[in-house]
């Protein structure tokens, strides 16, 4: 967004025109696109972060779809090798029919222990044949299966880096020198009083107290600390420094709890904005909560943003 400049353009036949300058945005104008972008940075960078899981449960999918293929294969060549020895033995459509070869036997009692015999093989070479057409279609089925596993790791590795691509053009944008007065003064967000703590220790108040350890410390999407976070990741590194995993995404986060009424929050509970459930923060009272808001602001305790709320979650 550099300023525009007026340019003298010489023209044939000894004419010239002065191209208008364009008039410089506003510095409310430029903090309201500072504010636009960053949280658009923000709700990309929860998308990336849904995808990422999304990602590595399907690399999870496709490594046991490929076990799973190896596995019906070593059957089904176990199957085809033992109908194979089945037949090389000679068991298999026997030249005469068990009655005729004792009607023409010298011995009837030896031939029906080798005719029992033949049809006990016999029966045996069809249970093989039947498992192997079972184990070719589980082997195909598998095979089948890791085929798409493997298309949907590569459709979800791009749609990845198609949202980092959209991420760094915004970033782009907001760290250029144009930009640069307009997103200090976004991050002038006032100051609060540190809030005093309800004595009752619950699993939220805990991870409200480790959050609040982090102010200070900058908003970088798809971070999770120890000293860089987005809002989900706040939230994440917050809970596991009492044990409790949570999935970096708001989506999920969104899921992982008791959901709450307005009526009802509590101090650690989590509190989600927006129609896309794309921000979260941790509710502290008193209409506060503490998060890592967007792109160029640090992790800080701000006024819940009670405009663009959606819900709140309690984890226990």
């Amino acid at each position: 967004m550099a300023a525009a400049v007026a340019i003298t353009v010489l023209l044939p036949g000894g004419h010239s025109a002065a191209a208008t300058a364009q008039p410089q945005p506003s510095l409310t104008a430029l903090v309201a696109e500072a504010r636009q972008l960053s949280n658009e940075v923000d709700s990309l960078g929860q998308q990336y972060d849904g995808l990422q899981i999304q990602l590595s449960h399907a690399k999870t999918e496709e490594r046991l779809a490929r076990l799973a293929a190896a596995r019906a294969g070593k059957a089904l060549a176990g199957s085809q090798q033992a109908v194979a020895q089945l037949a090389e033995m000679g068991y298999m459509n026997q030249g005469l029919d068990p009655t005729l070869q004792m009607l023409t036997s010298g011995n009837p009692e030896q031939l029906l222990y080798q005719a029992s015999t033949v049809q006990e093989l016999d029966n045996q070479a069809a249970e093989r044949l039947s498992a192997v057409q079972r184990d070719e279609i589980a082997s195909q089925r598998a095979q089948a299966t890791a085929r798409e596993e493997v298309v949907t790791v590569g459709q979800l590795q791009k749609e990845i880096s198609s949202k980092v691509t959209s991420i760094h053009s915004k970033l782009d944008v907001l760290n250029s020198a144009a930009m640069a007065q307009a997103m200090a003064i976004f991050d002038q967000t006032g100051s609060y009083p540190n809030v005093v703590l309800p004595e009752a220790t619950t699993v939220g108040t805990v991870a409200l107290r480790w959050a609040l350890t982090r102010r200070g410390d900058w908003y970088v999407w798809g971070a999770a600390g120890p000293t860089t976070f987005d809002c989900s990741g706040l939230v994440v590194w917050a809970f596991a420094q009492e044990g409790i995993s949570l999935p970096h995404y708001t989506g999920w986060l969104w899921n992982s709890g008791m959901h709450v009424s307005r009526a009802d929050l509590e101090p650690g509970d989590l509190v989600f904005f927006f129609p896309d459930i794309s921000h979260v923060g941790i509710y502290i009272g008193n209409g506060l909560m503490v998060d890592a808001p967007s792109t160029g602001q640090q992790v800080q305790v701000q006024p819940v943003f009670w405009n663009a709320y959606v819900g709140a979650v309690r984890i226990a």
